[in-house]
């Protein structure tokens, strides 16, 4: 389990950071916590978390800050802004970004907050949402030292089914654009086989024990394809985030000339269903596009 004489911080306590704060305390930890939305505060102050007043307060409480935020302008707000983690003597502390935000920019800010206060930098980017943080079954991809990978794997470990090292900063951030490709272009793929399913009069609820044993069996298979069925669309990750990710994976393809034309198509079809009013569900309701009284 933990080693709970590392004090961690968490800095952005939205549906994963409470998530991810209520599995580390009850792992061992002291977790100190905050968010620039004082009403997210007290569902993690209520299972146990520390609140502070800012994120230097945080780093001055802790060994490891976690951050999870909206995106790059947050990030560097966070690590670098007047009341940022900046502010304190980071020697000897590590901060482990979790937001998936831009590969140059995570380097940049890195170098940054190592030089102003000697703080180390882990660019650790997940998959698997708020119900894996909080079992401790995310998928975890980071980037960073050997040492600064050393320092936060039992609490990354303690949160994570799987936390790979990929390699130096900005590593894990492409390592995240992998998984999106893999992950985001199959919510169009699961609709289009739903949309044909149906069309053509078949139990589609049957399709993934059926195909389990196959080459088409996958996890998505197994848990988003039931919610497509039943129109089920959780908010629990938004099209509006979805969106944003595929747009930095083409930035990202475009320059390391990359193509990506698959995925350019899947964030067009999730510009449409924004465009409908459906930026706070989840990539499930991609479906809505495939349906037939929506269609594109």
């Amino acid at each position: 389990m933990s080693d709970a004489k590392t004090r961690v911080g968490f800095i952005g306590l939205g549906l994963m950071g409470n998530a991810a704060t209520a599995r580390l305390v009850d792992c061992g930890y002291q977790v100190t916590g905050y968010d620039i939305d004082k009403s997210k505060i007290d569902a993690a102050v209520n299972h146990g978390v520390v609140p502070a007043a800012s994120p230097a307060e945080v780093a001055a409480a802790s060994d490891v800050v976690i951050t999870c935020l909206v995106d790059t302008k947050a990030v560097e707000a966070v690590a670098l802004g007047e009341t940022g983690v900046v502010q304190v003597d980071g020697t000897g502390k590590v901060l482990v970004d979790i937001s998936t935000t831009v590969m140059e920019t995570t380097k940049s800010l890195a170098e940054k907050l190592r030089a102003a206060n000697g703080m180390g930098w882990v660019d650790a980017p997940v998959s698997g949402g708020p119900p894996a943080a909080r079992s401790g079954a995310l998928a975890i991809m980071a980037g960073g030292s050997d040492a600064d990978i050393a320092t936060v794997t039992p609490v990354m470990s303690d949160l994570a089914a799987g936390f790979t090292h990929f390699g130096p900063v900005g590593a894990g951030q492409v390592a995240k654009m992998v998984n999106q490709i893999l992950v985001l272009n199959n919510y169009c793929i699961l609709s289009e086989a739903l949309a044909l399913a149906e069309a053509g009069g078949i139990d589609a609820a049957k399709i993934p024990e059926a195909l389990a044993a196959g080459h088409a069996g996958s996890n998505m298979l197994k848990s988003m394809f039931p919610r497509m069925i039943e129109r089920n669309y959780e908010p629990a990750g938004y099209a509006r985030q979805i969106l944003k990710d595929l747009d930095m994976l083409h930035d990202l393809a475009k320059g390391l000339k990359s193509p990506t034309p698959m995925s350019s198509q899947t964030a067009s079809l999730f510009r449409i269903l924004i465009s409908k009013g459906h930026s706070e569900l989840d990539g499930t309701a991609i479906l809505k596009l495939y349906d037939q009284k929506d269609s594109v």
